[in-house]
């Protein structure tokens, strides 16, 4: 079985069609419970966001873990973050988030991780890999004896678990009253979650996108579409707006001027609180994708800044490598290792929240610290599937470092080949929107002529 079927991302893809079927979830489940079990798991938590196909999976999933001899505990739909703390606090011995996000409700995922909210080792992944190669292709799917079979339980108490738990990251000395929020749910998992943390710490929320239907999740709202956000938060207006996408993994705020302030910004807002606290440990975390300005504006704080590869676990990597505990993506997935050990909107959030508290401020005030630079990106679109030579090319090499020059100390240039179509993403962001334009053309140009 490939590696981009099952692994450190779990399993992704359209339902209906290989590898998202009943069948597929229901082999994974076996293969997976199997090899937990022979490491002494005894029982799988299993959360799952709002999207319709998430009932089916849901079972597919518990059979196969039955199967294998692993007890249950469902919790409906949950936030990503939330399945994490549930699965240690209700001690269960591993945990199985189903959901794919911030895409569209046609899509789902599945994914492993230990009861501390860690991935499953690579030993373990390339056995589940090896025992769901052999269920799909070789029908090996064996169920334990009748008097072995897993049994299932549902925790009907895990949502008020985790508002507290969410609450609890929250100083005890600030207090949400007085603010006015317009909460964004996405139709997703937290939709009734997050206008709860927020209203019982004291604020008058405005909820929206809180009605689910199976198919919404993700639908022109949420932290990918801010749109309606921040119409609401003009039209009642708000004090801010925070929207969450489908797992609740990640955050987008709107300031009370309707403006968007993101991930890259949250960053800044978080350490530069921190630094003032003096609570902060180390540095920042960004990815390659991270705004320039945000870099910029930490060194302004005497704040070291280091860039990992996109993606969040590539964060977490470079997190405990380093011994920092802040980092996040412009998307909006932030990580504060001291509260929780993957990305949570809603404790980020909170962070914010807070920091504007002691600010005695406005976010749009907190957030003004920081400039973002003009980006520009241009998708280059491949005859074939050799974007690495491409980019190792003498005369894309070139442009890039002309580029560079030109830009000098006001801009950077960033090439990456994406992971999932045969295209080179070329990025230019510098102080000077139209010298961005151009240099990004020229780098263009070259990929596309290297690309003949």
């Amino acid at each position: 079985m490939s590696r981009k079927y099952f692994g450190t991302d779990g399993v992704r893809g359209k339902v209906g069609e290989f590898p998202i079927t009943p069948d597929f979830a229901m082999k994974l489940g076996w293969a997976a419970g199997t090899v937990l079990a022979s490491s002494g798991t005894k029982e799988v938590l299993i959360g799952k966001d709002t999207r319709i196909s998430g009932y089916m999976l849901e079972s597919a999933i518990e059979a196969g873990l039955s199967a294998a001899g692993i007890n249950v505990a469902l919790v409906g739909p949950m936030p990503t973050p939330a399945v994490a703390y549930l699965a240690s606090t209700f001690r269960a011995d591993a945990g199985v988030v189903i959901s794919a996000s911030h895409n569209p409700f046609y899509d789902n995922g599945i994914k492993f991780f230990s009861n501390s909210g860690t991935k499953l080792n690579d030993e373990q992944e390339l056995e589940i890999e090896a025992l769901l190669d052999k269920a799909i292709n070789h029908n090996a799917m064996q169920c334990v004896a009748s008097e072995h079979l897993g049994k299932v339980r549902r925790i009907n108490d895990a949502a008020g678990r985790y508002i507290e738990f969410c609450k609890g990251t929250f100083a005890n000395d600030l207090s949400l009253a007085g603010l006015k929020i317009v909460v964004d749910s996405a139709n997703g998992a937290a939709y009734h979650i997050a206008p709860n943390v927020y209203r019982e710490l004291g604020a008058e929320v405005i909820s929206i996108n809180d009605k689910p239907n199976g198919l919404n999740i993700n639908e022109h709202c949420g932290a990918t579409s801010l749109d309606s956000l921040q119409t609401a938060v003009m039209v009642h207006e708000a004090d801010l707006g925070i929207a969450l996408d489908g797992d609740a993994d990640r955050v987008m705020f709107v300031d009370h001027k309707g403006h968007v302030v993101d991930g890259d910004q949250i960053l800044y807002i978080l350490a530069q609180a921190a630094k003032k606290d003096g609570t902060l440990n180390g540095g920042v975390v960004g990815t390659l994708m991270s705004n320039l300005g945000l870099e910029l504006a930490l060194k302004a704080l005497d704040i070291p800044f280091i860039r990992a590869k996109v993606g969040d676990r590539y964060v977490v990597e470079q997190l405990k490598a380093t011994g920092w505990k802040l980092g996040g993506e412009g998307s909006g997935h932030i990580l504060d290792l001291n509260y929780a050990t993957t990305g949570d909107g809603i404790v980020a959030s909170l962070l914010v929240l807070q920091a504007v508290l002691k600010s005695q401020t406005t976010l749009a005030d907190v957030a003004s610290g920081m400039s973002k630079l003009p980006q520009v990106l241009i998708n280059v679109r491949l005859t074939e599937n050799n974007a690495d030579e491409i980019i190792a090319s003498d005369s894309v090499k070139n442009a890039v470092a002309k580029a560079e020059q030109v830009l000098a100390d006001n801009g950077r240039v960033l090439l990456r080949k994406s992971g999932t179509e045969p295209l080179i993403r070329v990025m230019v962001e510098s102080t000077d929107p139209e010298m961005s334009q151009v240099q990004a053309d020229a780098i263009a140009k070259a990929v596309s002529t290297a690309g003949v």
